[in-house]
């Protein structure tokens, strides 16, 4: 499938020197305590890196569009939801804008025509994991491959697209994760703002953190799964997504998928590598 090797990180390189060098400490009198020390410091830092989801030390992470056009994508997460994501469609359809759905493939299955209503208005679905479980980050190379080939395949079969973009659910993943995704022919997308509408019911909060120093490649993160309710009871999303749609027009800017908003794709970077 591939046509490059895959390469670790310069974060990844160091901490493997950094294993060795300290493992080859345990031959020198009195080297347990500073083996030990180095171990944990190192182990510590790379799950740190896994805990920020804008990090790419694990490896490649696109946090912004690169066309250099004045693009901004709206991503949503966690569906499709057989209630908000019909709400979700008719706004871009009213809007006439578009977006990237990263969606969950076990909810996919359960809803395959929600799923094709997504595909036929135009916008793009890409890979948030089979099943989203909270482990997800503390898979083995083994579970991340299985779990994301199954999410592949599944996203393919009923959509007739192969997925391009991969986000971790919340976010987290370790360093199994890069070399599992250089295989699958997948890049690690997070977000350069989100709005914290599974938590927040204020919709103006959350139209205030996307907004905020709003600026073209931005890539802007929002949910149809697990959206928090407002006092009405609405899924929040709902709420934002035409004023945001609105505000990022009177800016200039118009909402495109990651697709188009990427100036080379899943291939080409992999050969570059």
């Amino acid at each position: 499938m591939q046509t490059q090797k895959w390469q670790p990180s310069g974060f990844i390189k160091a901490s493997a020197v950094a294993h060795a060098g300290a493992l080859a400490s345990l031959a020198i009198p009195g080297g347990a305590p500073w083996t030990l020390a180095v171990l944990l410091a190192n182990h510590a830092a790379l799950t740190a890196a896994g805990l920020w989801p804008r990090s790419s030390l694990l490896g490649p992470n696109v946090l912004r569009l690169d066309s250099g056009r004045p693009e901004v994508a709206i991503t949503i997460d966690d569906g499709p939801d057989p209630e908000v994501t019909p709400a979700v469609l008719k706004i871009l359809a009213e809007q006439n804008a578009k977006a990237t759905f990263f969606c969950i493939a076990d909810k996919v299955r359960a809803h395959p025509d929600l799923t094709r209503q997504i595909v036929d208005a135009g916008h793009d679905i890409e890979n948030h994991s089979m099943f989203h479980r909270h482990t997800f980050s503390l898979s083995g190379m083994g579970g991340l491959k299985k779990e994301l080939t199954q999410a592949q395949q599944t996203l393919y079969s009923l959509t007739g697209r192969m997925p391009q973009f991969f986000r971790a659910p919340a976010g987290l993943r370790n360093p199994f994760l890069d070399p599992v995704l250089h295989h699958l022919n997948l890049r690690l997308t997070s977000w350069t703002r989100r709005g914290f509408d599974t938590r927040t019911a204020d919709a103006n909060l959350v139209l205030q953190r996307l907004l905020r120093n709003l600026a073209a490649g931005d890539i802007l993160l929002l949910h149809d799964g697990n959206s928090a309710r407002g006092v009405s009871g609405a899924p929040v999303i709902l709420d934002v997504l035409p004023r945001l749609i609105e505000s990022i027009r009177s800016a200039g800017l118009r909402c495109v998928s990651l697709r188009d908003g990427m100036s080379t794709d899943v291939q080409a970077i992999h050969a570059s590598r």
